[in-house]
């Protein structure tokens, strides 16, 4: 049986990484997304799992902000979440948020938004009720949010530039 391990991701993962959200998401678009956000500095935190060497999921959160009134509130945006297809249904995705999630926790952020599917976010304690209040270009019942202390339920939500070129791609 093998076992899968779970490890910050590095520069010789790149050309993994842009594979598996090519292969995940059958374009290159959050491929692009990552290369862009990697290379701005935007990055929190990414992940990769490893199934036998091989890289086969991989998570990206990066920052986010929301301007409320005059203040300025650190979050981070979870885009994207990728598992190659040969390995969806095997739990992989839902164990990288969950090692994100202890370790964002541990590095002092209170608040995460993704633009996703309900049901599958939900999971992991996102929810639309705790992202309804913030204004944003992606605001839909998909925008969800969980929050692991105190942190603005309204505001604006201001994204890495990178959200904006791929956008206008």
């Amino acid at each position: 049986m093998s076992m899968m391990s779970i490890r910050t991701a590095t520069a010789r993962d790149r050309e993994a990484i842009r594979l598996v959200e090519e292969h995940a998401f059958g374009q290159k678009a959050e491929a692009g997304l990552v290369d862009a956000l990697v290379e701005s500095g935007d990055t929190v935190l990414e992940l990769v799992a490893e199934e036998e060497g091989q890289v086969v999921g991989h998570i990206l959160f990066s920052r986010l902000y929301v301007d409320h009134g005059n203040r300025r509130f650190p979050a981070v945006a979870l885009a994207p979440l990728a598992v190659e297809p040969s390995f969806h249904g095997s739990g992989i995705g839902g164990a990288l948020i969950r090692e994100a999630h202890v370790r964002l926790k541990q590095a002092g952020e209170k608040l995460s938004l993704v633009l996703g599917e309900p049901a599958y976010y939900g999971r992991f304690g996102y929810a639309h009720e705790r992202a309804g209040g913030f204004d944003s270009d992606y605001q839909c019942e998909a925008l969800q949010a969980v929050a692991w202390g105190e942190a603005p339920a309204s505001g604006k939500l201001v994204y890495a530039p990178a959200f904006s070129s791929e956008l206008a791609a």
